[in-house]
């Protein structure tokens, strides 16, 4: 295949269920015959396919005749047949693959997480900036969402003043054994580095840490194999202390089959809810908390909460939805990938931002595994022996350096 004029050409590394759903986006083929296919990103292509399995080689040679199909990346990248990767492959393989992309002259997108350990996602970003020529993003396509980049902006911008305290339940992830036993490497100490932190919540713990800041101390009490026949932590309780004494908690777990997703930012003039990650309400106070509280007698608390509609003249009240349909995220950081590429705009979710949310990840289970309160970042060799000491407990897969 030739190169495409103000297109980039994407190869897809692994063709799962997350490659296979991206070829679709990319072909504008429906992922059921009831649900409408995601429109085609503009300047972006299906360039070539890659797995190592010959089954899901054959099938994506069936859905897709015309697309070159690979059984090793390395031959991919060195076809001419593709501008950048995307790695839908096992969370240990990312910085590995990426790596050796990116030193050879191909761009690269990045499955969530980035990796399983900071230290091998620092490797990435070191050689990305060894070699600037080739962009690295990573497919953090919730920071797509409209409503999440409203709120961002609002945070940043001080008009509800400093944040005070931050919640996540994010609970909406039930998995039963049947979803772990798909394949060999899930829910692995070895295969695939954890659970619930490095599957299902990434996209959370990034957008957390995106619009709230970075902690600098993490507290975790992490349950490994609640209620699943697995040997990773699946029922997570997060407590967070930020550099200007806010506090944070973020829970998760794969086993609530109800589920909740609400964020809640707390700050000295308003208050922001998320429900579902579809709506949300801004709280904007009248005056700022700080202010009652030095200013306000009893009285006037009574006349408070005895008032009006909106809070009794408390605050007033902003809502505002995201709608998204299916594919439309995940194209949209493809169309934003491509575009930096051809034209040099910004990168809505860099490579090096992809570090963040598993430095909060690892700091999360050190703490949880040494039942210690622990900084942000955390350290580094620490959390690696420890986790090489579960790999070789596990005994299925080898430990990785």
């Amino acid at each position: 295949m030739n190169k495409v004029e103000n297109k980039i050409r994407y190869g897809i590394v692994g063709f799962g269920a997350q490659g296979a759903s991206y070829a679709r986006i990319l072909t504008g083929t429906k992922m059921h015959p009831m649900m409408p296919a995601a429109p085609i990103p503009e300047h972006c292509l299906l360039g070539a396919i890659c797995d190592t399995d010959p089954a899901k080689r054959e099938a994506a040679a069936k859905a897709y005749p015309d697309t070159p199909i690979y059984d090793d990346y390395k031959t991919m990248i060195a076809s001419g047949d593709v501008d950048a990767i995307i790695t839908t492959v096992p969370h240990y393989l990312h910085h590995e693959m990426a790596i050796y992309a990116m030193e050879n002259g191909m761009h690269v997108i990045g499955e969530k997480p980035a990796g399983v350990r900071a230290s091998d996602v620092q490797k990435m970003i070191d050689c990305s900036e060894a070699h600037p020529e080739v962009a690295f993003g990573i497919m953090f396509n919730q920071r797509t969402n409209v409503l999440y980049q409203k709120i961002k902006a609002l945070v940043a911008s001080g008009e509800l003043g400093e944040m005070r305290r931050t919640n996540w339940i994010i609970n909406t992830w039930w998995r039963p054994d049947s979803y772990y036993a798909q394949s060999d490497w899930r829910a692995t100490w070895g295969g695939e580095g954890g659970g619930v932190l490095v599957n299902q919540a990434p996209h959370q713990l990034d957008l957390w840490q995106w619009i709230c800041g970075v902690p600098c101390e993490v507290t975790s009490v992490n349950i490994n194999g609640a209620h699943r026949n697995i040997a990773v932590e699946n029922d997570v309780t997060i407590l967070t202390k930020y550099p200007n004494g806010a506090t944070g908690t973020f829970i998760t777990c794969t086993h609530d089959a109800i589920g909740t997703d609400r964020l809640e930012i707390d700050l000295d003039k308003g208050k922001i809810v998320v429900e579902g990650s579809k709506k949300c309400t801004v709280y904007r106070m009248k005056q700022s908390e700080q202010e009652m509280n030095e200013t306000m007698d009893m009285m006037q608390v009574a006349m408070l909460t005895m008032g009006n509609s909106a809070g009794g003249g408390l605050y007033d009240v902003e809502e505002f939805e995201n709608n998204d349909a299916w594919g439309i995220q995940h194209g949209t950081v493809m169309e934003n990938f491509a575009l930096h590429v051809l034209t040099g705009s910004p990168l809505l979710a860099p490579g090096a931002d992809g570090i963040l949310g598993v430095r909060l990840a690892n700091a999360s289970q050190l703490s949880a595994w040494t039942g210690k309160t622990v900084p942000l970042p955390c350290d580094e060799a620490a959390y690696n022996a420890e986790l090489n000491k579960l790999i070789e407990a596990e005994g299925k897969f080898p430990v990785r350096d």
